[in-house]
């Protein structure tokens, strides 16, 4: 066979692309091998028609169909005119606007699940009479929580000689409503007896709840407003009446886990129903 003749496969490595196109394209009248051995069935590609298989891959690339790209060629063209393109970009400014609503449309669904979900982990339990040692300042927004627990609270805690029982138990509260910056906060630490107050601190007693909506927000802290909001409007939503001061527990966080994704928060709620 002439050296300026390829098989089938030669050809689709050179042209780049599968054989099982290029024998789509000879089915549909596009692109035909020069030869086709009777004997054999062997199928022999010119090496001129390398032009022809890149002028298709670029064709298809620009979004032409392969009818339209037959279509140039039984045209002589070869190629489309600056109309023919200037269809193409109108074209694609459509596609990407319904790609954009379908983007839109998907993220609101996947944040409606996650709020389902969310709803779904929503548990009750009473909560037990405690004293605590208890810190209130503002805070520019949660991610600043950490630090003040570390440098502020731990130490003087320490100073003091409190002790906390085993299992830990550590709690905020937000006064003044719900930010998500300069936020009027108040930290709590279970201590197993009052001690002397001193400029950062106060020792007081914690009555009992007998019942709190309770949520689990795993994370940085900065998440912890957007959860209050969804718990307080699914209690709103089943008739929940807030009965005290909502908590965000402290359950694993800076002080154990390196990953913040393992970050380990629970949101108490006192309730009773309306």
């Amino acid at each position: 066979m002439d050296k300026n003749r390829l098989k089938i496969g030669e050809f689709s490595r050179l042209g780049r692309v599968t054989v099982r196109a290029l024998r789509h394209y000879e089915e549909i009248g596009l692109l035909r091998p020069e030869i086709i051995d009777r004997e054999t069935g062997y199928r022999y590609y010119a090496v001129g028609q390398l032009q022809k298989i890149q002028s298709i891959t670029t064709l298809k690339s620009l979004g032409y169909s392969l009818e339209e790209i037959r279509d140039l060629w039984e045209d002589d063209s070869h190629f489309p005119s600056i109309e023919s393109l200037e269809e193409k970009i109108r074209a694609c400014k459509a596609e990407l606007e319904v790609l954009k609503e379908r983007e839109r449309m998907l993220k609101a669904v996947v944040a409606s699940q996650k709020k389902l979900h969310k709803m779904e982990n929503i548990y009750f339990e009473s909560l037990p009479a405690i004293t605590v040692a208890s810190h209130r300042t503002i805070i520019p927004s949660y991610q600043d929580l950490g630090r003040l627990c570390c440098e502020v609270i731990g130490p003087e805690m320490a100073r003091l000689g409190c002790e906390c029982p085993e299992p830990g138990y550590s709690y905020t509260i937000e006064h003044g409503g719900y930010k998500p910056q300069d936020i009027d906060i108040e930290y709590c630490e279970k201590v197993t007896c009052k001690g002397n107050d001193s400029d950062i601190i106060r020792f007081k007693d914690i009555p009992e709840v007998p019942k709190a909506a309770c949520l689990k927000v795993f994370g940085e802290y900065g998440k912890l407003y957007q959860a209050y909001i969804d718990l307080f409007a699914w209690l709103e939503k089943e008739n929940y009446k807030i009965a005290g001061d909502p908590r965000a527990v402290y359950i694993d966080g800076i002080w154990n886990q390196e990953d913040s994704d393992k970050w380990l928060t629970i949101i108490q709620v006192p309730v009773e129903t309306n």
